[in-house]
Parts: structure tokens; C-alpha cells; sequence
């Protein structure tokens, strides 16, 4: 399985023309390309992601931003980058403006993506 390389402009944009429900699908898409790059099980499914974040009127998607910036922490430090706290930033992020977690989270993600 590979992580597909997706313009941030485009998701944004359909995200807006939407109104926010290509961002669920997008969630979907960034928590599985997630599991690839790290090498680690997902939390829980694409599915069950956009569920309890609804359910839970957002407040899972903001656990799992947190948890998705370790596991991007995590896969930088094993390329040789530097990290930081992308936890941290994503949480914050996801609180206020989810779209640029989303979007910040797909940059990392688009550094190993190939082709």
C-alpha cells in the first residue's frame, strides 16, 4: 500500500463547496495514509473516526489530531528529521481551524508520498 500525494488546495476547496463533507472523507484518507508511513495500526478505522467524531461533536477528531501529529512526530524522528510537537500544534489547530490541521497534517504526509 503507498500514500497518495493530494493537492491541499483542492481538498480545501472541496471541503468548502461540501460544506465540510469531503473534509470527512479526507479525514478518512489522512488516517489511513497515517498508519502506512508510520507503520503503526490505526486507533481505530477511517470509519469509526468520522463516526465518533461526529457523535462526539468533534471532540474525538480533536484526540485524534493530537495522536496523529505523535505518529507524524514518530516518523520524522525515524527518517532522521527534526521534530517537534505536532501533537501539540494539530490539537490546537483541530480546537479552532480543523481544515489547516487537516491540511498541515496532509503536508507531512505528501513528504512521503511517492510519484
Amino acid at each position: 500500500m503507498r500514500v497518495e500525494r493530494r493537492s491541499i488546495g483542492v481538498c480545501i476547496l472541496l471541503s468548502i463547496i461540501t460544506l465540510g463533507i469531503y473534509m470527512f472523507y479526507w479525514m478518512y484518507k489522512v488516517n489511513d495514509d497515517v498508519a502506512v508511513v508510520s507503520g503503526e495500526p490505526p486507533i481505530t478505522t477511517g470509519g469509526m473516526l468520522i463516526l465518533l467524531t461526529i457523535v462526539t461533536c468533534g471532540i474525538y477528531g480533536i484526540y485524534w489530531a493530537y495522536t496523529t501529529g505523535e505518529k507524524l512526530d514518530r516518523v520524522r524522528a525515524s527518517h532522521g528529521e527534526p521534530t517537534g510537537s505536532l501533537g501539540v500544534l494539530y490539537l490546537v489547530l483541530e480546537f479552532f481551524i480543523a481544515p489547516v490541521a487537516i491540511a498541515l497534517m496532509q503536508s507531512e504526509l505528501n513528504k512521503y508520498a511517492q510519484g
